[in-house]
C-alpha cells in the first residue's frame, strides 16, 4: 500500500469483531499505512465483555499516532480538508449500514462518509451484522448500488445458529482498500 495514502479507519459497536479489526489496522500502520482512527461514539463509549473502550481508543492511537475522532465536530472537517484519500468503515454494524443507505449522518462515523463523499473518494464497508440476510440486506444492496462504496468480502459466519448474520472478511481489508483506490470492487464479494 502506498505510504502516502491517508486511510480513515472508523469503528463501529459491533464490538465481537474489534480484536480482528484492529489487528488488521495494526499490520497496514506497521507497514507504514497513514491511518487516522474514528470510532462511533457508542464504540468509543461502551466498556462490553470484549474489551474496555479506553482500552481500545488507547490501543488505535498508538498503532496511528493520531487521536481517535470520536464526534461530530470532529468529523466535519474531514471533508472541507480533504483529510481522506479512502475511509474503512470495519466493523459497519447494521445500524450504519441503515444510515449510509437513508443518507443519515448523525453520528461521528456516518458525519465522516458523508463528508469524505463529497470529494468522490471511495467508501470501504466491512459489514458485520445478525441481520445483514434479513432487515438490512436492502440497505447493503442500496449501497451497492451506490457509487463510492466498496464491500470487503464476506460470508455468513454462523449459518446453523445464525442463518441471517454477515461478517466481512476482515483479513481482505487491505485488498479491498487497494481495489477501491483502483475504483474497482474486490471479487467475489460473498464467499
Amino acid at each position: 500500500m502506498n505510504t502516502d495514502t491517508r486511510i480513515g479507519f472508523a469503528l463501529c459497536g459491533s464490538f465481537c469483531t474489534f480484536e480482528r479489526v484492529i489487528k488488521v489496522l495494526e499490520q497496514m500502520t506497521a507497514a507504514g499505512a497513514c491511518v487516522y482512527p474514528i470510532m462511533s461514539e457508542v464504540s468509543a463509549s461502551t466498556d462490553t465483555r470484549f474489551g474496555n473502550a479506553a482500552e481500545f481508543e488507547a490501543r488505535l492511537e498508538r498503532a496511528c499516532g493520531h487521536t481517535v475522532i470520536k464526534t461530530i465536530h470532529d468529523a466535519e472537517p474531514i471533508g472541507p480538508k480533504k483529510l481522506l484519500d479512502v475511509l474503512v468503515i470495519a466493523p459497519c454494524t447494521g445500524n450504519t449500514l441503515g444510515k449510509l443507505a437513508a443518507g443519515i449522518a448523525d453520528s461521528s462515523v456516518t458525519l465522516a462518509a458523508k463528508a469524505h463523499l463529497r470529494n468522490e473518494r471511495p467508501i470501504v464497508v466491512a459489514v458485520s451484522s445478525n441481520d445483514a440476510l434479513a432487515g438490512n440486506a436492502a440497505n447493503i444492496g442500496a449501497l451497492l448500488n451506490r457509487r463510492g462504496y466498496y464491500f470487503v468480502p464476506m460470508t455468513q459466519d454462523d449459518p446453523e445458529k445464525k442463518p441471517r448474520s454477515i461478517v466481512a472478511k476482515m483479513e481482505l481489508i487491505p485488498e479491498t482498500v487497494e481495489a477501491a483506490l483502483a475504483g474497482r470492487q474486490l471479487e467475489p464479494i460473498i464467499c
